[in-house]
């Protein structure tokens, strides 16, 4: 269930970015939730490898490089989906920003734990 809340929730992102960005068009929301489960995978399989090859520049640009990283992914996304046009690269680094931001407001939370009678745990201070 939880990746079924992140997928949407990364479709919400991808759609909310082509609504702000004129260089970034999704034809529906099902393409945006296509482009969800791609960029999904592509997180699982691409994004460690590009992140490994590319750790120097992530050191040096103290994180910032993992948003063209992103872009990349997102740009690559674009070539392979019909429906789904990232125009320019800036557009695509624009386009990770909003997504990522969007995705994290929006992908659920995991609440604290409680014990199964439902009273809330003490925390013994000594």
């Amino acid at each position: 269930m939880r990746r079924v809340l992140k997928l949407v929730a990364t479709a919400i992102s991808v759609w909310f970015a082509a609504w702000i960005l004129p260089g970034i068009e999704v034809a529906s929301f099902w393409m945006a939730l296509w482009v969800g489960i791609v960029l999904g995978l592509f997180n699982v399989v691409l994004k460690p490898i590009l992140t490994v090859i590319s750790f120097p520049l992530i050191l040096l640009t103290f994180g910032l490089f993992l948003l063209v990283i992103y872009a990349v992914l997102l740009s690559l996304a674009s070539d392979l989906i019909t429906g789904f046009t990232v125009e320019t690269f800036w557009d695509a680094i624009w386009g990770s920003i909003i997504i990522s931001i969007i995705s994290a407001l929006l992908e659920p939370r995991n609440p604290p734990p409680t014990p199964p009678d439902g009273t809330p745990l003490m925390v013994d201070e000594h």
